[in-house]
């Protein structure tokens, strides 16, 4: 599994991993039943910290994309249909992020075609 790390970054590095196994997860590379590597090797493969994977792997567990199995590793997991409060959950999250970029003005043409061109690059598109 290819995740590319930026150290100088704004975005934290337990994110990026996260992020990145997720975007592996939209385009197919993982599938569910697929385990993912122990936080040891995955650690050294990445040059971080065991602690940085373990947190990303966690938050992946807490939001229901994996499953943390002790002494065997992490699988990942069939994904549910999206509930309301999921949804509301993302959108919450997206909302200031929006807010920003309509304050420095964008145009909402500008917004949905940078929401598609990002849609686009994490499917591989």
């Amino acid at each position: 599994m290819l995740i590319h790390i930026e150290p100088h970054s704004i975005i934290p590095i337990y994110a990026q991993v996260r992020n990145g196994i997720l975007e592996g997860i939209v385009r197919g590379d993982l599938k569910p039943g697929d385990a993912l590597p122990s936080v040891r090797s995955f650690a050294a493969d990445l040059g971080v910290n065991m602690h940085t994977v373990n947190k990303s792997y966690h938050e992946l567990e807490d939001k229901g994309f994996i499953q943390i199995v002790p002494k065997s590793g992490a699988i990942i997991l069939k994904p549910d249909e999206p509930t309301k409060e999921r949804i509301d959950l993302i959108a919450s999250t997206v909302r200031p992020l929006l807010a920003e970029a309509l304050a420095t003005g964008m145009t909402d043409e500008q917004v949905q075609d940078m929401i598609r061109s990002i849609q686009s690059s994490i499917k591989g598109e």
